[in-house]
């Protein structure tokens, strides 16, 4: 085990101290630490501007908000979806008693393949989820096509993608709602939190009753909600880091450069694309592990972790290999060929903007000497 300190595959951006002083002192004057208060209306807005979008709710956690994206949306049945992703994804369609069905996923994007998704359409299926992977935008137009043909709702869990732009605009505008996770290991985080993405002032307007038990006011309840609510602190904590998410996702564009860079000539390790989006927010940085390359992936990952560099395989395993959804006809592995092969191979190495040139280098040097 190397002596120096870990480096993990992502780290929160933390602006100084010190800066964070005169937003507690606010919250303390005023004595307002919730129930939409005014950092929560000013965070709502300043994302809105930054984001290119007109309405967002905030929210507690991305998992929270993406639970309530389909109570708003009256969801039931089945939804299509996939299972590279996070486990969030589909653990929301089982809080709402909706029954996942897994498509596999683009062998070069690693989203949510629409080739593959009509075929999977049943009399039950309400709606689709799919994830931008990576930040990386789905085929919106493809699947918004196949919606529209069969009346189905979209829902794009977009924790990935704060930031992205593709073909002129923000990709949160794409479906019915898109869910962000501000978690403390994005792009941009609030400590824990999310938000979805609205596309008129009426959803919006039921989205905020359904985080809020369902209370219109004091005397009045039009749903059954849930708590769902953001803090001032995270609210807060948000607005700071806002005035520095552009330089921290420009560093993480010099980093992902660096790798690619330095791992250009290594034999069998593909660095993944961004396919070709106008900005990308590098919120991963994940490479294939290929059968050219000496080491199997666990191998490299275990030879990382050795010398104190922790990366993680995003996603590994499928969800769709998980007890609670494996006894589903679609989440069988010969129906995710692409899906499960990446899985076996994919590996995202440490990507934050605090992470030093030098430590990428060193990350970079152990992986071409495990390809000799």
């Amino acid at each position: 085990m190397s002596n120096q300190k870990p480096i993990y595959v992502t780290q929160p951006y933390l602006p100084p101290l010190e800066d964070f002083y005169p937003y507690l002192q606010k919250i303390w004057d005023n004595k307002i630490l919730t129930n939409g208060g005014p950092f929560h209306q000013q965070l709502e807005k300043a994302l809105c501007e930054h984001l290119g979008v007109e309405h967002l709710a905030l929210f507690s956690n991305g998992t929270l908000a993406l639970v309530t994206a389909l109570q708003a949306l009256r969801v039931t049945g089945e939804v299509i979806t996939t299972p590279y992703s996070f486990v969030a994804t589909a653990h929301s369609l089982l809080w709402n008693g909706i029954k996942p069905v897994f498509v596999d996923v683009d062998p070069n994007t690693f989203n949510l393949d629409p080739a593959q998704i009509e075929a999977a359409i049943t009399p039950h299926t309400t709606a689709i989820m799919p994830v931008h992977c990576y930040g990386n935008p789905c085929n919106v137009e493809a699947i918004q096509k196949i919606a529209d043909n069969y009346n189905l709702r979209v829902i794009y869990d977009a924790a990935h993608a704060f930031g992205v732009r593709a073909n002129g605009s923000s990709i949160l505008r794409h479906g019915d709602l898109s869910v962000l996770s501000f978690h403390a290991t994005k792009v941009f985080n609030t400590f824990e939190g999310g938000a979805i993405i609205c596309p008129d002032a009426k959803t919006k307007q039921r989205i905020d009753h359904l985080k809020n038990f369902g209370f219109v006011d004091e005397l009045t309840v039009v749903a059954p909600g849930i708590n769902g609510k953001m803090s001032e602190i995270n609210a807060a904590f948000g607005m700071l880091q806002l005035e520095h998410v552009d330089k921290a996702i420009a560093r993480r564009g010099e980093i992902d450069r660096l790798y690619r860079d330095l791992l250009a000539e290594v034999p069998g390790i593909s660095c993944v694309g961004n396919a070709g989006q106008e900005v990308s927010n590098h919120s991963y940085f994940p490479v294939l592990v290929n059968d050219e390359f000496p080491l199997k992936r666990d191998a490299l990952y275990q030879v990382l972790k050795e010398q104190g560099i922790v990366a993680r395989r995003y996603f590994y395993p499928l969800i769709s290999d998980f007890p609670m959804y494996r006894g589903l006809p679609s989440a069988h592995r010969e129906n995710l060929p692409v899906a499960t092969w990446v899985a076996q191979r994919v590996l995202c190495l440490p990507i934050y903007p605090n992470l030093d040139n030098s430590d990428v280098e060193r990350i970079a040097a152990i992986i071409a000497e495990c390809g000799k």
